[in-house]
This record gives structure tokens, sequence and C-alpha cells, in this order.
């Protein structure tokens, strides 16, 4: 299974990323973590410690190996350089391994960040679609709501778009804009999880703001997650509730895949 995972900036989509990672972990599924996000977080959101977080390298911060693999130096535009390098042992050699997961962080150089064609914007997609075209893990990419490192191809072979919003009206316009981009790339259902939720009037708002999209799912408002966040410890293992709400929505998510 491959599940991207999307939304406006402190919505909770790390939060989600992090408790599902583990849920599936604890069927005896490999899975690949990927954390596609600038404002990386995913470590945190498992509990890795920050010194251990330290030693974890961004690959687009690897610019020895971007130039070992594509041919040119990162920073650079234009010129040649190799379109599909080799990238199939990266989990294995530079991914942070606990439990049955591994993690990888992405980061995101100045150079990639402004959608150049150069060797670290295509280095990382052709990791990206490596490992949800390619891997027989389950992979889940915590992105940024730019999804600007997915190309077509590789956005078509995603089983589950998932965009997570709360309630707002940015976090709608969000939901909506990550929509239109995603429909450009070929997904053809964009699935919403809301977060934050506090009650009926909320789920009704969300519910009344996202159109079409498929809803799978909401998270309750709780103290818990926001307490894991400030003793560097993970939702998984200090908000029961949390991880027993999005137990359902993986439930919601496998059956309706398994129907597909």
């Amino acid at each position: 299974m491959k599940i991207a995972i999307t939304g406006k900036g402190g919505v909770g989509k790390t939060t989600l990323s992090a408790v599902l990672s583990h849920l599936f972990s604890t069927e005896g599924k490999r899975v690949i973590a990927v954390d596609a996000d600038p404002d990386a977080n995913l470590a945190s959101a498992f509990g890795i410690s920050r010194a251990e977080t330290s030693r974890i390298k961004p690959i687009a911060e690897m610019t020895w190996l971007i130039e070992e693999r594509t041919g040119a130096k990162p920073g650079t535009s234009g010129g040649i350089f190799k379109l599909n390098p080799r990238v199939d042992d990266i989990p294995a050699e530079y991914g942070y391994r606990f439990d049955n997961i591994v993690l990888l962080i992405t980061g995101k150089s100045k150079e990639a960040a402004s959608g150049c064609y150069c060797p670290e914007n295509v280095f990382l997609r052709r990791l990206l679609k490596h490992l949800i075209t390619e891997r027989d893990e389950v992979v889940i990419v915590d992105m940024e709501a730019g999804i600007e490192h997915l190309t077509r191809g590789t956005a078509e072979a995603v089983d589950a778009f998932i965009v997570v919003v709360e309630p707002g009206q940015r976090s709608m316009q969000t939901a909506n804009t990550v929509k239109e981009m995603a429909k450009g790339l070929g997904v053809k259902e964009v699935m919403v999880v809301a977060n934050k939720v506090r009650g009926k009037e909320d789920l009704d708002f969300i519910k009344a703001g996202i159109g079409d999209m498929k809803f799978i799912g909401y998270i309750s408002f709780n103290n818990a997650v926001t307490e894991a966040d400030v003793r560097g410890v993970s939702p998984y293992s200090n908000s029961p509730e949390t991880v027993s709400e999005i137990r359902k929505i993986k439930d919601v998510l496998t059956e309706f895949l398994n129907d597909r």
C-alpha cells in the first residue's frame, strides 16, 4: 500500500503519518515512512530523540551522493546529468531503522525548492517514484501541500492520496487547491481526514467544505497529542484515543482499497 498524506502546515498530517506507520508495523508489515516536508518533524512524531534525529541526514543535503549518482554537482541547473539515477539502496543505506519501520527524510535544498531542473530535484523525484512504484513495503509519505516532487506517473501509482484538514477556511482552501493539483497529476480520488475535531459542528463544517472528496474519518482534538510533542514522545504511545480513531481510519482505508 502506498499512501501520500498532505495538507496545510500544522493540521496534523505528521501525527497521522506516524501513527499509521506504527499500526501497519504492528501487523507485521514492513513500512517505509518518508518525511518529504521541508519542515521535517516526522522523527519527533515517532518519539525519536533530538540527539538521534540530528544524526539522520536529509537526502537532499547529501551533495556527494547526489553528484555521484547523477553525475552533476548539486546547485547547478541545466547541463547533462542522469535522469534515472540509482536509488534502490537508499532506504537500507541511509534510512533510520526502528521496530519494523525505516524512516527517510528527503529534505529540500534551496535549488530544489525553486522547482528547478537540477540534480537535487531529479534525484528526489526519482527516489519517490522508486518508493511508490517499485517497492513492496507499505510506503507512507508525509508531504507538504505543494506536492511538487510527485510526477504524473508517481502520483497515479499512489493507492491513497489523503488531505488532512482542520476546522477553518484556510485549511479548506488548501484542501481544494491540493485536490486540483492532484487531479492535474492524474489522481482519480482525493480522500480527506479531519483533525482537531471538537464536535458535530466541526464535522459538518468540514464535510460541507470538501465537496466530492471522499471523507474517510476524523481525529478528535486531544491534549494528549500536544503533551506528546512537548515531552518528545510519540502520540502512538501517549494518546490511546487518537490511536483508536486512526485505527478506524486505517480500517476504512484498507476496506475501500480492497473493494476497489
